[in-house]
Parts: C-alpha cells; structure tokens; sequence
C-alpha cells in the first residue's frame, strides 16, 4: 500500500555484455555500481552525487524518473514524486551497462514506490521495453552470468549465479555512443555466415557453463555478429587484446558496443592481469571487476519519527 514518507535504498550494479558472439543475449554483472536513494516528496527532484551526472535533468524528465513513471503508469498507478539522490561509479557510454542500470534502478523505484509486487521476470520484461535486449538489463537485475532470448514481449533466460573467472575492464578515455556502434553493423548477414555465427555463439555458451575457459576465449575471438565490424573504431582493440593474451587472460571481447575492452582470466588471476595492464595503457582506465553474484537490491529505510518532547 503506497504511504507517504517512506524512502528506499535501490542498488543496481553495471554489466558487461555479448562476450564476443553472445550479441545481445548474453550479460554479466560486475562490481561497479549506480545507487539511488529515494524518498517521498511533493514534487520530482534529482540530486546528482557524481560529476558525470551534473548535465541530466533534476526533474520528472530525468531518465530513471521517466522509466519509474512509465511502468507505475502500465499497471494503473501514478507514481508518488520523489527526491532522489543519484551516485553512479558506472563510466557513461563506456559499454558498461549504465544505461540499463538506470533502467533497473527505475523499474524498482516504481515496484517499491507504488506497491506492484512484480515477480523477476516482470522486471525483466518491463526493463526489456526500454532496452530493448535483455543482456545487461537481465545482468544488472539477476546478478551472475546470464544468457536470454526475446520474442516480441516474451523473454526466456538462463541465470549462473558464480561464473568461475574474473574480468579486468580496459576503458579507454573517449567515449563512444551505442547508436554510432550500432550503425558500423551490416544490415544482414548471409544464411552461411549466420549458421557460423550461431554455432560459434553455442560453443561460447557451452564451453562458459563446462568451465572450459580455452574454448571460451577462443569463441570470444570467432564472432561474427559485430565485433569484425567495430574494431574498426578502436585502433587500439588488437594491442589490448595481445597484450592480455600474452599476460595469461584466456579471452577478450568488446564489452557491449565498446569502447571498453572485456579481458577475462581464470577466478583469481584478474588483479596480476589489471597490474600488466594498467602498466601497459597508462593512459586507460584499468579496472579488476569482481562478477557480482547478487543483481539490483531494494532497502527500504525505516521511517524517521520525531523524538516526543
């Protein structure tokens, strides 16, 4: 039932998505996070805790406020305004799944806010509307390694909770639109090459849920849905990507449409990766992420009653 004064606690960590031919179906979440502190107000107001966010609207036409009104609207109710106190460590426009963290975090302001009692796979569902893929969304909510599929509003997925590896995230500096890596994609592809593609996308799948890390990598490297056509745009992709390699990662692979470059190496392993790396690309970002085992969280704070005089 939707009162007044009530706050939440909405924590929702970022994504690393496709693995090379997983292309829009395969998501992992990682140990960055966006945070939303939320509370019952009389009018929308969005308070920004992070430089990056400065430039975004503080009010009803911020983003995650639009996603929260949107869904509290699909299923018959208006949305309580709210104050919202935003902190994301999520780089934007990196390939990190900021945007579909944003949605998450949305999603569970409208679920907590206007008492829907959504199931996960509602959330997934009304998260997919706005992304259009359930990749990060499905990462970002489930935690752990997840592998989806959608037909129309339909969504079918797979969740590992502990993939046994660690990541070790390249960021490049600039940054680089998903729209503008869309548009580097041919239109389609011929019935011979997309046979190859998914059969090379089966084995990834495969070799990820046997724990065969070689294979994997070397799937990673085989794709043809996208990333032939977007390593263009990174001149430095084929310099990280041997350079990993050659420092004991068994995989590398655009993280969603880039520019951050995804290099995996076996559970342990990733801080002495991170160390070869960083001293490598001193001008990069380098970043060891754990892969998050638990998705988006929902505290709600308890109510701050006056002291009796």
């Amino acid at each position: 039932m939707v009162g007044e004064g009530r706050s939440w606690k909405i924590t929702v960590p970022a994504s690393t998505a496709n693995l090379g031919p997983g292309f829009d179906s395969i998501g992992l979440s990682l140990s960055l996070y966006l945070t939303l502190d939320a509370e019952e107000a009389e009018r929308w107001e969005v308070i920004p805790l992070s430089p990056e966010l400065e430039d975004f609207p503080r009010d009803e036409d911020h983003f995650i406020v639009g996603v929260a009104m949107e869904v509290a609207e699909r299923h018959g109710k208006v949305h309580p305004p709210c104050k919202l106190s935003v902190e994301s460590k999520i780089p934007l426009t990196r390939g990190l799944g900021s945007s579909a963290a944003a949605v998450i975090a949305g999603v569970e302001l409208a679920n907590a806010a206007c008492g829907l009692n959504l199931t996960m796979l509602d959330k997934l569902k009304e998260a997919n509307r706005f992304e259009g893929h359930p990749d990060n969304v499905g990462a970002s909510l489930y935690g752990g390694l997840v592998i989806a599929t959608q037909s129309g509003d339909d969504v079918e997925f797979v969740s590992i909770q502990d993939p046994a590896f660690d990541v070790v995230a390249v960021i490049p500096p600039t940054e680089l639109k998903t729209s503008e890596a869309r548009e580097a994609l041919p239109d389609e592809l011929s019935f011979g090459e997309s046979v190859l593609a998914g059969s090379v996308s089966n084995v990834l799948v495969a070799a990820l849920l046997t724990g065969d890390l070689e294979t994997a990598g070397r799937m990673m490297k085989a794709d043809r849905y996208h990333q032939p056509y977007r390593k263009s745009l990174l001149p430095h992709y084929d310099l990280v990507e041997r350079t990993a390699l050659g420092a004991g990662a068994f995989g590398v692979a655009l993280s969603g449409a880039g520019p951050t470059i995804a290099c995996f190496t076996g559970k342990g392993e990733g801080a002495d990766l991170a160390n070869v790396m960083k001293q490598s690309f001193p001008h990069m970002l380098v970043r060891h992420l754990l892969i998050t085992s638990e998705g988006s969280s929902v505290l709600e704070k308890p109510k701050v009653r006056p002291f009796p005089l």
